[in-house]
């Protein structure tokens, strides 16, 4: 048997496949999460996982699970996400995941769901603000981590990612380092998740999931500002994905 997970994030979209064969991949979301489900099924077809196939259970979970017309069950993001932690951290940890569109907080005891928070629409204290701020200046993402490990905080107070965005425009206009608006950035993003995360007690094993989750300077300064240790994970980025194979696999039993 071949047990398949599908995030469908609002940004990326993220596949793990495990039983037969296992893979691990991520595609661009794009403007449409039905052009997005049919790569990935074309893809998967490519490593011989038919995803139509009496062999093959599917789960879809995310923003666009709806678009999945071939998913053999459709779980919400938390779920998925908490039994994806759960694999990579063990039965008792808090779960960080900042995702595209929004951020969660996810609290998991005994390997099971025992609370959740998640932000509001708004993207500011989100990846995509992120993305958005090193468009802005020229530079992936890797490289605005790298730009703000070496420059000091310029603030960025407000809370709509459209004002922020202003301000930062403003820094540029005043001829402000690239270095120290990167720092302002990172900084201003760490602090509305750590004022999310301050909002439950977190215990255990604390983990950054997502499309930040294998930043080391990201999770440090996060640290910094809730007081204890979160930890990067490589793996981070396909937890909803691979919560979902799991739940997958458990479903069909």
């Amino acid at each position: 048997m071949n047990y398949v997970g599908i995030d469908i994030g609002s940004t990326a979209s993220k596949v793990a496949a495990r039983g037969k064969r296992e893979i691990e991949f991520v595609l661009p979301t794009g403007w449409s999460s039905k052009e997005t489900t049919q790569t990935i099924k074309e893809k998967l077809l490519e490593n011989d996982i038919d995803v139509l196939s009496e062999d093959t259970k599917v789960v879809a979970t995310g923003y666009g699970r709806v678009a999945v017309d071939f998913a053999d069950y459709v779980i919400t993001e938390i779920t998925c996400h908490a039994r994806g932690a759960r694999e990579i951290a063990g039965d008792n940890c808090s779960v960080i995941d900042v995702g595209g569109q929004d951020t969660k907080v996810i609290l998991v005891e005994n390997g099971m769901v025992q609370d959740f928070l998640m932000n509001d629409k708004c993207s500011a204290g989100t990846g995509k603000f992120l993305e958005i701020m090193a468009n802005r200046l020229g530079v992936t993402l890797q490289e605005l981590f790298d730009m703000a490990d070496t420059g000091t905080v310029l603030p960025i107070s407000s809370l709509c990612t459209v004002f922020a965005e202003s301000e930062v425009i403003n820094y540029i206009g005043e001829g402000r380092k690239r270095e120290d608006i990167a720092a302002g950035v990172v900084d201003s993003v760490a602090a509305k998740v750590a004022q999310l995360s301050q909002r439950k007690n977190l215990s255990g094993r604390v983990i950054l999931t997502g499309g930040l989750s294998h930043s080391k300077y990201f999770t440090k300064i996060l640290s910094e500002k809730i007081g204890r240790e979160v930890e990067p994970t490589e793996r981070g980025r396909y937890a909803g994905a691979l919560g979902a194979s799991l739940l997958a696999e458990e479903k069909s039993r």
